[in-house]
Protein backbone atom coordinates (compact mmCIF):
# COMPACT_ATOMS: atom_id res chain seq x y z
CA UNK A 1 0.00 0.00 0.00
CA UNK A 2 0.89 4.00 -0.60
CA UNK A 3 -0.08 6.05 2.16
CA UNK A 4 0.02 8.88 -0.61
CA UNK A 5 -2.70 7.78 -2.86
CA UNK A 6 -6.21 8.78 -1.66
CA UNK A 7 -7.58 5.27 -1.46
CA UNK A 8 -5.25 4.28 1.12
CA UNK A 9 -7.14 2.12 3.35
CA UNK A 10 -9.87 1.17 1.09
CA UNK A 11 -11.09 -2.39 0.74
CA UNK A 12 -12.84 -3.51 -2.77
CA UNK A 13 -13.83 -6.80 -3.45
CA UNK A 14 -13.82 -7.12 -7.25
CA UNK A 15 -16.14 -10.21 -8.71
CA UNK A 16 -16.39 -8.94 -12.05
CA UNK A 17 -15.18 -10.23 -15.40
CA UNK A 18 -13.39 -9.39 -19.00
CA UNK A 19 -13.14 -5.52 -19.64
CA UNK A 20 -15.42 -3.00 -17.98
CA UNK A 21 -15.35 -4.25 -13.94
CA UNK A 22 -12.18 -4.72 -14.36
CA UNK A 23 -10.38 -2.18 -15.49
CA UNK A 24 -12.68 -0.09 -12.73
CA UNK A 25 -11.28 -1.80 -10.02
CA UNK A 26 -7.76 -1.49 -11.58
CA UNK A 27 -8.01 2.33 -11.38
CA UNK A 28 -9.59 1.97 -7.96
CA UNK A 29 -6.10 -0.03 -7.01
CA UNK A 30 -4.24 2.39 -8.69
CA UNK A 31 -5.33 5.20 -6.56
CA UNK A 32 -4.08 3.01 -3.43
CA UNK A 33 -7.08 1.05 -2.79
CA UNK A 34 -6.83 -2.93 -1.74
CA UNK A 35 -8.51 -4.69 -4.47
CA UNK A 36 -8.96 -8.69 -3.65
CA UNK A 37 -10.44 -10.16 -7.15
CA UNK A 38 -12.63 -13.07 -6.32
CA UNK A 39 -13.25 -15.48 -8.99
CA UNK A 40 -15.13 -19.00 -9.31
CA UNK A 41 -12.61 -22.30 -8.57
CA UNK A 42 -13.27 -23.46 -12.63
CA UNK A 43 -12.56 -20.62 -14.96
CA UNK A 44 -12.90 -17.72 -13.78
CA UNK A 45 -12.22 -14.54 -15.15
CA UNK A 46 -12.73 -15.44 -18.89
CA UNK A 47 -10.64 -12.97 -19.87
CA UNK A 48 -7.92 -15.29 -18.43
CA UNK A 49 -8.24 -16.90 -22.30
CA UNK A 50 -8.62 -14.24 -24.39
CA UNK A 51 -5.80 -12.91 -26.89
CA UNK A 52 -2.51 -14.38 -26.89
CA UNK A 53 -1.31 -16.32 -23.74
CA UNK A 54 1.71 -16.48 -21.35
CA UNK A 55 2.27 -18.14 -18.15
CA UNK A 56 -1.04 -19.89 -19.00
CA UNK A 57 -2.87 -16.33 -18.57
CA UNK A 58 -3.54 -13.97 -21.35
CA UNK A 59 -2.41 -10.39 -21.74
CA UNK A 60 -5.43 -9.45 -21.83
CA UNK A 61 -6.48 -10.22 -18.22
CA UNK A 62 -2.94 -9.27 -16.92
CA UNK A 63 -3.20 -5.20 -18.65
CA UNK A 64 -7.02 -5.62 -16.58
CA UNK A 65 -6.13 -7.08 -13.49
CA UNK A 66 -2.77 -5.38 -12.06
CA UNK A 67 -2.18 -4.62 -8.59
CA UNK A 68 -4.93 -6.92 -7.31
CA UNK A 69 -5.10 -9.58 -4.95
CA UNK A 70 -6.69 -13.01 -6.21
CA UNK A 71 -8.25 -15.26 -4.73
CA UNK A 72 -11.14 -17.95 -6.11
CA UNK A 73 -14.62 -18.82 -4.15
CA UNK A 74 -17.41 -20.61 -5.29
CA UNK A 75 -20.51 -18.51 -4.88
CA UNK A 76 -23.15 -21.54 -5.15
CA UNK A 77 -20.93 -23.16 -1.88
CA UNK A 78 -22.49 -22.14 1.50
CA UNK A 79 -19.56 -21.99 3.26
CA UNK A 80 -17.99 -20.05 0.41
CA UNK A 81 -21.06 -17.44 0.83
CA UNK A 82 -20.50 -17.18 4.22
CA UNK A 83 -17.01 -16.43 3.64
CA UNK A 84 -17.74 -13.62 1.50
CA UNK A 85 -20.44 -11.74 3.68
CA UNK A 86 -17.75 -11.97 6.18
CA UNK A 87 -15.16 -9.85 4.03
CA UNK A 88 -18.12 -7.36 3.27
CA UNK A 89 -18.48 -6.55 6.81
CA UNK A 90 -15.04 -4.88 6.51
CA UNK A 91 -14.77 -4.05 2.78
CA UNK A 92 -16.23 -0.82 1.32
CA UNK A 93 -16.65 -1.19 -1.66
CA UNK A 94 -18.55 -4.68 -3.76
CA UNK A 95 -18.46 -4.40 -7.53
CA UNK A 96 -20.20 -7.08 -9.55
CA UNK A 97 -21.46 -7.47 -13.12
CA UNK A 98 -23.53 -10.19 -13.33
CA UNK A 99 -26.71 -10.36 -14.81
CA UNK A 100 -29.69 -8.24 -12.89
CA UNK A 101 -31.01 -10.74 -10.27
CA UNK A 102 -28.07 -12.84 -9.99
CA UNK A 103 -26.38 -11.94 -7.23
CA UNK A 104 -30.17 -11.97 -5.37
CA UNK A 105 -30.25 -15.69 -6.51
CA UNK A 106 -27.03 -16.22 -4.65
CA UNK A 107 -27.97 -14.73 -1.38
CA UNK A 108 -25.75 -11.72 -1.98
CA UNK A 109 -28.29 -9.03 -3.24
CA UNK A 110 -28.10 -5.55 -2.18
CA UNK A 111 -30.60 -6.06 0.94
CA UNK A 112 -28.67 -8.57 2.12
CA UNK A 113 -25.42 -7.33 1.60
CA UNK A 114 -26.17 -3.87 3.36
CA UNK A 115 -27.26 -5.89 6.46
CA UNK A 116 -24.04 -7.35 7.19
CA UNK A 117 -22.42 -3.39 6.46
CA UNK A 118 -24.49 -0.58 6.47
CA UNK A 119 -21.75 1.50 5.01
CA UNK A 120 -21.01 -0.73 1.73
CA UNK A 121 -20.83 0.78 -1.48
CA UNK A 122 -22.41 -1.86 -4.07
CA UNK A 123 -21.77 -1.34 -7.67
CA UNK A 124 -23.72 -3.47 -10.63
CA UNK A 125 -22.40 -3.19 -13.63
CA UNK A 126 -24.55 -4.31 -16.17
CA UNK A 127 -25.32 -3.84 -20.49
CA UNK A 128 -28.95 -2.38 -19.95
CA UNK A 129 -29.47 -1.52 -16.11
CA UNK A 130 -30.83 -3.04 -13.61
CA UNK A 131 -34.61 -2.70 -14.83
CA UNK A 132 -36.49 -2.42 -18.03
CA UNK A 133 -37.37 -4.48 -20.57
CA UNK A 134 -33.60 -4.81 -21.90
CA UNK A 135 -32.40 -5.61 -18.25
CA UNK A 136 -32.25 -9.66 -18.46
CA UNK A 137 -30.58 -9.43 -22.09
CA UNK A 138 -26.91 -10.69 -22.97
CA UNK A 139 -24.92 -7.91 -25.10
CA UNK A 140 -21.43 -6.90 -25.75
CA UNK A 141 -19.87 -2.94 -26.49
CA UNK A 142 -21.40 -3.28 -30.15
CA UNK A 143 -25.02 -3.57 -28.76
CA UNK A 144 -24.48 -0.96 -26.27
CA UNK A 145 -22.86 1.54 -28.54
CA UNK A 146 -25.16 0.38 -31.41
CA UNK A 147 -28.82 1.14 -29.48
CA UNK A 148 -26.93 4.63 -27.73
CA UNK A 149 -27.01 5.84 -31.47
CA UNK A 150 -23.38 6.25 -30.95
CA UNK A 151 -22.24 3.37 -33.56
CA UNK A 152 -24.12 4.91 -36.32
CA UNK A 153 -21.93 8.24 -36.07
CA UNK A 154 -18.91 6.59 -36.09
CA UNK A 155 -18.98 5.97 -39.83
CA UNK A 156 -16.99 6.72 -42.90
CA UNK A 157 -17.55 8.70 -45.91
CA UNK A 158 -19.29 6.08 -47.01
CA UNK A 159 -21.61 5.95 -44.46
CA UNK A 160 -21.05 2.64 -43.07
CA UNK A 161 -20.02 2.49 -39.27
CA UNK A 162 -16.71 1.41 -38.06
CA UNK A 163 -15.78 -0.10 -35.39
CA UNK A 164 -13.62 1.30 -32.77
CA UNK A 165 -10.70 -0.10 -31.21
CA UNK A 166 -11.35 1.51 -28.20
CA UNK A 167 -14.62 -0.41 -26.65
CA UNK A 168 -16.75 2.94 -25.67
CA UNK A 169 -19.77 1.03 -24.31
CA UNK A 170 -17.41 -0.88 -21.45
CA UNK A 171 -14.95 1.70 -20.85
CA UNK A 172 -16.85 4.95 -21.06
CA UNK A 173 -20.39 3.65 -19.94
CA UNK A 174 -18.98 0.42 -17.83
CA UNK A 175 -15.50 1.28 -16.44
CA UNK A 176 -15.68 4.95 -15.82
CA UNK A 177 -19.54 5.48 -14.83
CA UNK A 178 -18.64 2.57 -12.47
CA UNK A 179 -15.66 4.61 -10.95
CA UNK A 180 -17.72 7.61 -10.61
CA UNK A 181 -20.49 6.28 -9.42
CA UNK A 182 -18.19 4.44 -6.53
CA UNK A 183 -16.24 7.26 -5.72
CA UNK A 184 -19.36 9.51 -5.45
CA UNK A 185 -21.01 7.14 -3.26
CA UNK A 186 -17.56 6.73 -0.66
CA UNK A 187 -17.74 10.18 -0.73
CA UNK A 188 -21.17 10.36 0.90
CA UNK A 189 -20.02 7.50 3.47
CA UNK A 190 -17.06 9.17 4.20
CA UNK A 191 -19.03 12.75 4.78
CA UNK A 192 -20.88 10.23 7.42
CA UNK A 193 -24.05 8.95 5.13
CA UNK A 194 -25.26 5.48 4.57
CA UNK A 195 -23.82 2.84 1.87
CA UNK A 196 -25.23 3.38 -1.35
CA UNK A 197 -26.11 1.01 -4.62
CA UNK A 198 -24.63 2.41 -8.02
CA UNK A 199 -26.87 1.25 -10.84
CA UNK A 200 -24.49 1.09 -13.83
CA UNK A 201 -25.96 0.80 -17.31
CA UNK A 202 -23.33 0.70 -19.86
CA UNK A 203 -25.89 1.91 -22.91
CA UNK A 204 -27.07 4.64 -20.48
CA UNK A 205 -24.09 6.36 -20.03
CA UNK A 206 -23.08 6.04 -23.98
CA UNK A 207 -26.89 7.91 -24.69
CA UNK A 208 -25.83 10.26 -22.51
CA UNK A 209 -22.37 11.62 -23.64
CA UNK A 210 -23.54 11.04 -26.96
CA UNK A 211 -23.95 14.84 -27.20
CA UNK A 212 -22.84 16.57 -30.77
CA UNK A 213 -25.63 14.21 -32.19
CA UNK A 214 -28.04 15.23 -29.43
CA UNK A 215 -27.07 19.22 -29.92
CA UNK A 216 -27.91 18.52 -33.68
CA UNK A 217 -31.26 16.85 -32.94
CA UNK A 218 -32.51 19.51 -31.23
CA UNK A 219 -31.33 21.99 -33.57
CA UNK A 220 -33.46 20.22 -35.75
CA UNK A 221 -31.79 18.45 -37.60
CA UNK A 222 -30.21 14.88 -36.96
CA UNK A 223 -26.67 15.09 -37.58
CA UNK A 224 -25.86 13.10 -40.91
CA UNK A 225 -22.66 10.07 -40.40
CA UNK A 226 -19.38 11.43 -41.73
CA UNK A 227 -21.17 14.76 -42.01
CA UNK A 228 -21.24 16.64 -38.41
CA UNK A 229 -18.43 19.76 -37.21
CA UNK A 230 -16.67 16.27 -35.51
CA UNK A 231 -17.10 13.67 -37.19
CA UNK A 232 -15.63 15.06 -40.94
CA UNK A 233 -17.85 17.65 -41.76
CA UNK A 234 -15.51 20.64 -41.99
CA UNK A 235 -12.09 20.64 -43.43
CA UNK A 236 -10.63 21.73 -40.59
CA UNK A 237 -11.08 18.80 -38.50
CA UNK A 238 -10.24 15.72 -40.29
CA UNK A 239 -7.71 13.06 -41.20
CA UNK A 240 -6.08 13.48 -44.34
CA UNK A 241 -3.44 10.73 -46.39
CA UNK A 242 0.06 11.39 -46.57
CA UNK A 243 2.04 10.26 -49.52
CA UNK A 244 3.65 7.44 -48.08
CA UNK A 245 0.06 6.06 -47.07
CA UNK A 246 -0.01 7.59 -43.51
CA UNK A 247 -2.29 9.82 -41.67
CA UNK A 248 -2.51 13.03 -40.02
CA UNK A 249 -4.65 14.95 -37.77
CA UNK A 250 -5.97 18.19 -38.64
CA UNK A 251 -7.83 19.53 -34.99
CA UNK A 252 -7.90 22.87 -36.04
CA UNK A 253 -11.55 24.03 -34.87
CA UNK A 254 -11.16 27.38 -33.83
CA UNK A 255 -10.35 30.10 -36.06
CA UNK A 256 -7.00 30.76 -35.26
CA UNK A 257 -5.62 27.46 -35.83
CA UNK A 258 -7.11 27.39 -38.75
CA UNK A 259 -5.48 30.05 -40.08
CA UNK A 260 -2.12 28.88 -38.49
CA UNK A 261 -2.74 25.60 -40.26
CA UNK A 262 -3.08 27.39 -43.93
CA UNK A 263 0.30 29.34 -43.06
CA UNK A 264 1.95 26.00 -43.22
CA UNK A 265 -0.02 24.56 -45.90
CA UNK A 266 1.17 27.62 -48.07
CA UNK A 267 -2.37 28.52 -48.45
CA UNK A 268 -3.29 31.57 -46.89
CA UNK A 269 -5.63 31.96 -49.41
CA UNK A 270 -8.07 29.56 -47.74
CA UNK A 271 -8.28 31.10 -44.46
CA UNK A 272 -11.71 32.41 -44.85
CA UNK A 273 -13.08 29.37 -45.60
CA UNK A 274 -13.77 28.38 -42.17
CA UNK A 275 -17.48 27.33 -40.30
CA UNK A 276 -16.74 30.11 -37.93
CA UNK A 277 -17.22 32.40 -40.63
CA UNK A 278 -20.28 31.02 -41.93
CA UNK A 279 -18.92 27.88 -44.06
CA UNK A 280 -21.81 25.25 -44.20
CA UNK A 281 -20.82 21.95 -42.00
CA UNK A 282 -21.08 19.00 -44.06
CA UNK A 283 -21.52 21.68 -47.18
CA UNK A 284 -20.85 21.79 -50.54
CA UNK A 285 -17.86 24.30 -49.81
CA UNK A 286 -17.05 22.65 -46.81
CA UNK A 287 -16.41 18.58 -48.93
CA UNK A 288 -15.01 20.78 -51.60
CA UNK A 289 -12.56 22.41 -49.61
CA UNK A 290 -11.62 19.12 -47.44
CA UNK A 291 -10.88 17.26 -51.40
CA UNK A 292 -8.68 20.10 -52.27
CA UNK A 293 -6.80 19.44 -48.42
CA UNK A 294 -6.67 15.98 -49.27
CA UNK A 295 -4.47 16.90 -52.43
CA UNK A 296 -2.35 18.97 -50.65
CA UNK A 297 -1.03 16.58 -47.94
CA UNK A 298 -1.18 13.56 -50.40
CA UNK A 299 2.23 15.71 -51.54
CA UNK A 300 4.42 14.89 -48.34
CA UNK A 301 5.27 12.20 -46.17
CA UNK A 302 3.82 11.58 -42.63
CA UNK A 303 7.41 12.47 -41.65
CA UNK A 304 7.70 15.32 -43.87
CA UNK A 305 4.49 17.17 -42.37
CA UNK A 306 4.82 16.71 -38.87
CA UNK A 307 8.26 18.42 -38.88
CA UNK A 308 6.44 21.29 -41.20
CA UNK A 309 3.92 21.59 -37.95
CA UNK A 310 5.80 20.88 -35.35
CA UNK A 311 6.63 24.59 -35.24
CA UNK A 312 3.50 25.70 -35.34
CA UNK A 313 0.42 25.80 -32.68
CA UNK A 314 -2.05 24.95 -34.74
CA UNK A 315 -3.29 21.28 -32.99
CA UNK A 316 -2.31 19.18 -36.39
CA UNK A 317 -0.59 16.30 -35.48
CA UNK A 318 0.47 12.90 -37.00
CA UNK A 319 -1.67 9.60 -36.54
CA UNK A 320 0.58 7.46 -34.83
CA UNK A 321 0.20 3.22 -34.50
CA UNK A 322 0.13 1.92 -31.41
CA UNK A 323 3.99 0.75 -31.55
CA UNK A 324 5.24 4.05 -32.25
CA UNK A 325 2.52 5.68 -29.43
CA UNK A 326 4.75 3.68 -26.75
CA UNK A 327 7.95 5.17 -27.71
CA UNK A 328 7.06 8.43 -28.25
CA UNK A 329 8.79 11.23 -26.39
CA UNK A 330 5.11 12.56 -25.10
CA UNK A 331 4.56 9.55 -23.10
CA UNK A 332 7.69 8.62 -22.01
CA UNK A 333 8.55 11.88 -20.19
CA UNK A 334 5.80 12.00 -18.22
CA UNK A 335 6.37 7.83 -17.51
CA UNK A 336 3.28 6.65 -18.85
CA UNK A 337 5.08 3.22 -20.50
CA UNK A 338 7.47 0.65 -19.37
CA UNK A 339 8.88 -1.74 -21.46
CA UNK A 340 9.52 -5.37 -20.13
CA UNK A 341 11.92 -7.88 -21.09
CA UNK A 342 11.51 -11.62 -20.21
CA UNK A 343 13.94 -13.75 -20.83
CA UNK A 344 12.04 -16.81 -21.70
CA UNK A 345 8.69 -14.50 -22.90
CA UNK A 346 10.49 -11.73 -24.52
CA UNK A 347 9.31 -8.08 -24.59
CA UNK A 348 6.08 -6.68 -23.10
CA UNK A 349 4.37 -3.59 -22.21
CA UNK A 350 2.63 -1.95 -19.17
CA UNK A 351 1.06 1.48 -18.53
CA UNK A 352 1.18 3.36 -15.96
CA UNK A 353 -1.85 5.32 -13.70
CA UNK A 354 -2.97 8.35 -15.74
CA UNK A 355 -4.26 10.10 -13.29
CA UNK A 356 -1.86 12.16 -10.85
CA UNK A 357 -1.66 12.88 -6.96
CA UNK A 358 0.37 15.20 -5.13
CA UNK A 359 0.45 15.76 -1.32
Amino acid sequence: MNPQLPLNGIRVLDLTRLLPGPVATMHLADMGAEVIKIEDPGAGDYARVMGPVRNEVSQFFVAVNRGKRMMRLDLKDAAHREQLLAMVETADVLVESFRPGVMDKLGLGWQTLKQRNPKLVMCAISGYGQDGPFAQLAGHDINYIGYAGMLDQNAGADGVPVLPNLQVGDLLGGAQSALQGILAALVAVKMGGAGRFVDVSMTDTVLAHNLMPLVAVNNGAAAQPGRDLLSGGVPCYNVYRTADGRYMAVGALELKFWQGCCDVLGRPDLKTRHWQLGQQVGGEDAMALKDELSAIFATRTLAQWTEAFAPADCCVSPVLRTEEALLHPLFAARGMVARHRHQTEGESWALAQPVRFQP
